[in-house]
């Protein structure tokens, strides 16, 4: 295959990549952000203390996680259809790869969240601080490296669940290796497409560090 015929299959596949990568992962944020807060919030000693409530959001979060995501992604196909209407295509697979995303991050907003200077909580409790402040004003904005650090781990393991959502109807850069590179053999384009999925991964993680670099000055100063 000559370059002129990778290219097109390569940008396409690059932008469907994209594209998946980037709705999810504000799916991900969307309902991991919430769902790590209140496992800290509803734990023994937190604002929100109920240990059955926490039980059930962790035993979900834990199942969420250990599942493989291509059984993830099979499983989810009825889901997906009536979310979407069709499982196959860079849409429907924003689905299954915000599922399978949003246990993960949720654990990793957990971590960070406890790593906040429980004094700081306390401070504004005793000036008459509600929860929803105390989140908004304390937890979020004291974690937000660790949390940009959490965010970046999650786009990155996206990158490598919308390659493998290539086997299953998926497009992107995973199906682009799957049918071309290794149906028909063509070994320079698999080397070509896992050069593209690395440099993603790399931009990513750069940027991801740049900014809790750029904040941990910030809080350095202030």
């Amino acid at each position: 295959m000559s370059w002129s015929e990778m290219q097109p299959l390569l940008s396409q596949g690059t932008i469907d990549t994209l594209y998946m990568v980037l709705w999810s992962s504000l799916v991900t944020v969307a309902g991991g952000l919430p769902l790590g807060v209140l496992l800290v919030l509803t734990d023994k000693g937190g604002l929100l203390q109920n240990r059955p409530v926490n039980k059930v959001i962790g035993v979900i979060v834990n199942i969420g996680r250990s599942m493989p995501f291509i059984i993830l992604l099979i499983a989810l196909i009825p889901f997906t259809t009536w979310v979407v209407g069709t499982f196959i295509g860079p849409t429907a697979m924003i689905v299954p790869l915000a599922v399978g995303a949003i246990p993960f991050f949720a654990r990793l907003v957990e971590t960070a969240i406890r790593e906040v200077d429980h004094g700081l909580v306390e401070a504004v409790q005793s000036m008459g601080g509600s929860i929803p402040t105390i989140v908004r004003k304390v937890l979020l904005p004291q974690a937000l490296p660790s949390l940009i650090a959490a965010l970046t781990t999650t786009v990155i393991t996206l990158v490598g669940y919308s390659a493998m959502a290539g086997a299953v109807g998926g497009e992107g850069l995973g199906s682009k290796a799957i049918t071309y590179g290794f149906q028909r053999f063509e070994t320079p384009f698999m080397l070509v497409t896992v050069g593209v999925l690395i440099a993603i991964v790399t931009v990513v993680q750069l940027i991801g560090d740049g900014a809790v670099r750029l904040l941990a000055r910030r809080g350095r100063t202030s």
